[in-house]
């Protein structure tokens, strides 16, 4: 399997970030850690090698990115606001140093967002917010109510970083044109303790006539690279 290291010095982010890249061709997918999580999980947690077959024969080119979680959201040592323009500064990373860099590798216009648990969270967000960008998303356990690392600050920041805020009320034609030629999945178990949050961003999508799939698995222990696992190989 072709296995490539990359690293650089971010301007938006201000430090050096590193990634991985898995396979030679196929068909690109963007994949975030969960909380505070590192570039190397997926291939830690096996999840590379669950996908081997499909990454060895071209079908998947997989983009691994490191987070900033811990000096955005999680960040209690700094004030709200810096939390969600750390953030911001890392959306900026993955659209203009990241994305063009999938696009110099691989040639396939299609690109798909990839996460679970919180990085589902970044992978339905970005995929949402550029469905221009992002022509698909695969959130596992995704964790969608993020109100609780603002401590109660709120501005226009919080507000577009959050799907389930901004969803509700969006109504430019521009997004739901590209919506509709796209492919979104939520995955969860019926006791994955981000059930709820699951059902909700569902039932917000299908207002808004957003297409869509939300798949609850009846297993156990649902919040867990053991499931996830074996949705990788279902649903990529």
């Amino acid at each position: 399997m072709v296995r490539e290291y990359h690293k650089w010095y971010s301007s938006p982010l201000g430090r050096e970030m590193e990634l991985l890249v898995f396979g030679h061709a196929g068909l690109p997918v963007l994949v975030f850690p969960t909380s505070g999580g590192r570039f190397y999980e997926f291939e830690d947690r096996r999840m590379i090698a669950a996908l081997a077959g499909k990454i060895d024969s071209g079908q998947l080119q997989i983009f691994c990115v490191d987070s900033v979680d811990m000096e955005s959201w999680y960040n209690r040592q700094v004030a709200p606001r810096w939390r969600i323009a750390r953030h911001m500064q890392y959306e900026d990373y993955l659209l203009n140093e990241v994305v063009p860099l999938v696009r110099l590798k691989n040639g396939d216009p299609h690109l798909v967002a990839l996460g679970c648990s919180f990085g589902g969270y970044h992978a339905v967000n970005i995929a949402l917010r550029h469905p221009d960008t992002f022509t698909g998303m695969l959130s596992m356990s995704g964790a969608f109510d993020l109100e609780r690392f603002l401590g109660g600050y709120y501005d226009q920041d919080c507000y577009y970083n959050l799907p389930t805020h901004y969803l509700p009320n969006l109504s430019n034609p521009w997004y739901f044109e590209r919506f509709a030629r796209n492919s979104y999945v939520l995955a969860t178990g019926w006791d994955d303790q981000c059930l709820g949050q699951n059902q909700n961003l569902d039932r917000i999508l299908s207002s808004k006539n957003i297409p869509h799939k939300l798949y609850v698995w009846d297993t156990y222990n649902s919040h867990d690279w053991p499931t996830w696992e074996r949705m990788i190989q279902e649903y990529l």
